[in-house]
């Protein structure tokens, strides 16, 4: 077990924040909201990315990766979040890329991640349908032919749905008498007579569709693992994604503290520097402990991804790291506003953007609740 980076996870480290700062800072957030771009990231941007390999990253080299393993992807996800990336990563590599890598037959791994590698195709995971994150109540209803299956239903906060190529569906197997069965995971072509796609720009400047499937003809080949291994299966990829998602709000909530801090040094109040009144020393103090546990648990997370610990523990370390990462993420970016006073409240200050995203990350793939009752039923509680 490791819970440092080795030499060649810190060059890259080093490579990768070097590389956002430049090339995909906070103010191309602003700019893509501003300018309503549609995907609400730049594509321009996720092709140097892929350029420089990181988009195959974790897969083996016979899929087009690089080998490099989860905890390289963490390290760039990390630097992302420093900035408020907006790209494909969370969607596309750690969620959908996972579960193909995780249930997909030979021939949809040689066909889907070879292309997800070199930037030719984007995917996105359509399993939420209610209001808060509940991925094992699906009404997504998947119906036997003689051809395949024809998915009905509807699925909402499909992240980066609308810029997706394809889309994996979580649905419900019925007979023809409708009974309850396995929820099953399929592969569909965004652009499959039947699937239609609304955009919502959230509160993070992030986009996420509403999709639904009308009677939308899927052949065999389609099914992703086996029937009805659908809620093992997506909860093992959402448990990929919550840790890469977790290694992302550590790198946020990193640089909102370090930017706190040298307001703290560099802002006067009756003559002294604001980090010099102890009670603001305190709270500083005590943001610094919350954020290098919570470094210590993403690591212990993307370690036990690459060790492949197996489901029961991965699991809990999951819950743990996304539980850990609200909590900080929030304190963090609350924290942030107080010190820095009425100026964080403002659009033109880059705290606030941070705040908003503390919020939209909390939710997504679960929220601190979420994950804290997980983990408790997870240890037997």
């Amino acid at each position: 077990m490791s819970l440092i980076l080795d030499e060649e996870q810190q060059l890259l480290q080093t490579s990768a924040r070097g590389f956002f700062s430049a090339r995909a800072p906070i103010s191309q957030l602003r700019a893509l909201r501003d300018e309503n771009v549609t995907d609400c990231f730049d594509r321009a941007t996720w092709s140097q990315m892929v350029e420089l390999g990181w988009a195959g990253i974790p897969w083996p080299e016979r899929f087009g990766g690089l080998a490099f393993g989860f905890k390289g992807l963490g390290v760039i996800t990390e630097q992302s979040g420093r900035c408020l990336t907006a790209s494909p990563l969370i969607s596309s590599i750690w969620l959908c890329g996972a579960a193909i890598l995780l249930a997909g037959s030979e021939t949809q791994k040689l066909h889907y991640l070879p292309s997800i590698a070199n930037g030719r195709h984007l995917l996105a995971m359509a399993f939420e349908e209610r209001l808060r994150h509940a991925p094992g109540e699906i009404d997504l209803l998947a119906r036997r032919t003689s051809h395949g299956f024809v998915l009905s239903g509807g699925k909402r906060f499909v992240l980066d749905g609308i810029s997706a190529d394809t889309i994996i569906v979580a649905a419900r197997i019925c007979n023809s008498a409708c009974d309850t069965g396995g929820i099953s995971l399929f592969l569909v072509p965004r652009d499959t007579p039947g699937v239609t796609a609304v955009s919502t720009r959230i509160l993070d400047s992030r986009n996420v569709a509403s999709i639904d499937f009308i009677d939308v003809q899927v052949p065999d080949s389609a099914l992703l693992g086996a029937v009805g291994q659908g809620p093992e299966l997506l909860d093992a990829a959402l448990d990929i994604a919550r840790i890469g998602l977790a290694a992302e709000m550590l790198g946020s909530a990193q640089e909102c503290f370090e930017r706190t801090v040298q307001h703290l040094k560099d802002r006067r109040q009756f003559g002294v520097a604001l980090g010099s009144f102890q009670s603001l020393k305190h709270r500083a103090a005590q943001m610094f402990c919350q954020l290098e546990l919570s470094r210590s648990v993403v690591l212990e997370a993307l370690t036990a991804l690459d060790e492949d610990r197996g489901r029961p523990e991965i699991a809990k370390l999951a819950s743990l790291a996304k539980a850990r990462l609200g909590a900080t993420f929030h304190r963090v970016t609350r924290e942030a506003v107080q010190m820095h006073g009425g100026i964080a409240m403002t659009d033109e200050f880059d705290i606030g953007l941070f705040i908003k995203r503390a919020a939209v990350a909390d939710q997504t793939f679960g929220d601190v609740d979420y994950h804290v009752r997980r983990y408790a039923e997870l240890e037997g509680y």
